[in-house]
């Protein structure tokens, strides 16, 4: 099968693999036709992660069931589904209580909980850019969508069930939004725009955007959010402007742990330490942001060698504030979700600006890691367009 391989930093090939197959009784296997490269793709592409070279990469996915394994009893040979990129069994104590990405079985590491699809110290599974994808525990993981997903209009719309969508709604699951609430947002990518959506959708009064990309603004400022050009103007500042002084209520993480100032100077604190000074006091921050244990290319010092940041904890101690971190658990939200896309409540492919073959994947994440005006997100398709 055809496939986009990780060859090392900025490098990465669309090769020919040995095709996926069913491994065990309870896999099903996936004819992927539409399938996203996300921004945590590109801290692999970018050599920060010790992505081993040959996995083949790719986390958000949708396609056709054409084989299941002897156990499977629910998903069917035919169905098009949505794969969540966590890879979770269904049955140990963290599923059970809807932790999915905290799974306890899945990855062989006993230093980590949670696997997903071809990513760095998430188990040994390659991923979906490709043309076949090996699913494990399928009955669990599959999400099994409407008639209309063979349409390739409507996987667009679908394919974000994968990760980024249920990723901006966790972030403001974490957060603790609630209808009324005034939401700061730092990060326009694809996740902080999705999270814009998600707080819209819960009836926030007022969603802010905090970025320095203007295309990536101008995006958000389709589905109603206040933006923060934060190279043109004190983020602090008009914040406090647009909340009467007090802060928001509610403040989401969409960066991580590669966050650039204007000028372009990577600060791995920079998100952490602006949200905590933008957010009210007693107020709550989720965040979503990739943070890795120790960052080898971090240009701070004590995050490069110890895997410390600066975080000005005295500060977010004194304002009493709360924060919850960590991977979404996309099963908690993907079904309740895809019922927005279906009655029309969300369109999420608002943020798709380029649509690919397989073989053009290269050029994808090229443009995408250069931040190329207008490269909002790169959507996949290993059948062709």
């Amino acid at each position: 099968m055809r496939a986009v391989v990780y060859e090392g930093p900025r490098s990465v090939a669309v090769k020919d693999v040995p095709d996926a197959r069913i491994e065990r009784p309870t896999d099903v296997l996936v004819k992927i036709t539409t399938t996203n490269i996300c921004g945590s793709d590109l801290h692999m592409y970018e050599g920060r992660t010790d992505m081993e070279t040959g996995r083949v990469l790719g986390h958000e996915n949708v396609g056709q069931v054409i084989e299941v394994g002897a156990a499977v009893d629910r998903v069917r040979v035919g169905d098009m589904v949505c794969v969540p990129f966590n890879i979770s069994c269904g049955f140990c104590a963290n599923c059970e209580r809807g932790l999915t990405a905290f799974c306890l079985t899945t990855n062989p590491d006993p230093r980590m909980a949670g696997a997903a699809y071809g990513f760095a110290d998430m188990g040994p599974y390659n991923g979906g850019q490709a043309e076949l994808l090996r699913v494990p525990y399928g009955d669990f993981n599959c999400l099994v969508l409407p008639q209309n997903a063979h349409d390739r209009d409507w996987q667009r719309e679908y394919v974000m069930l994968a990760d980024i969508f249920p990723t901006g709604w966790h972030a403001t699951q974490l957060a603790c939004v609630q209808p009324g609430d005034t939401v700061v947002i730092y990060g326009a990518g694809p996740v902080g725009q999705m999270a814009a959506l998600s707080a819209g959708i819960k009836n926030a009064s007022k969603v802010m955007v905090v970025d320095h990309h203007k295309d990536r603004l101008e995006l958000a400022e389709t589905i109603g959010a206040i933006t923060i050009d934060e190279s043109r103007e004190s983020v602090i500042d008009r914040v406090m402007e647009e909340t009467n002084g007090l802060g928001a209520d509610r403040g989401c993480e969409c960066v991580g742990y590669q966050a650039h100032d204007p000028q372009e100077h990577e600060q791995p604190n920079r998100t952490l330490n602006s949200l905590v000074q933008s957010v009210r006091f007693a107020g709550t921050i989720g965040v979503v942001g990739v943070f890795i244990r120790k960052d080898p290319g971090s240009p701070d010092p004590n995050y490069r060698e110890k895997g410390e940041l600066g975080f000005d904890y005295g500060e977010f101690w004194t304002r009493g504030q709360s924060m919850g971190t960590g991977q979404c658990n996309v099963k908690n939200y993907n079904r309740s979700l895809l019922r927005l896309i279906e009655e029309g409540r969300a369109k999420p492919s608002f943020v798709v600006s380029h649509e690919l073959a397989l073989d053009r994947a290269p050029a994808g994440y090229d443009h995408f890691d250069k931040r190329t005006n207008g490269w909002t997100t790169v959507v996949l398709h290993p059948d062709n367009i």
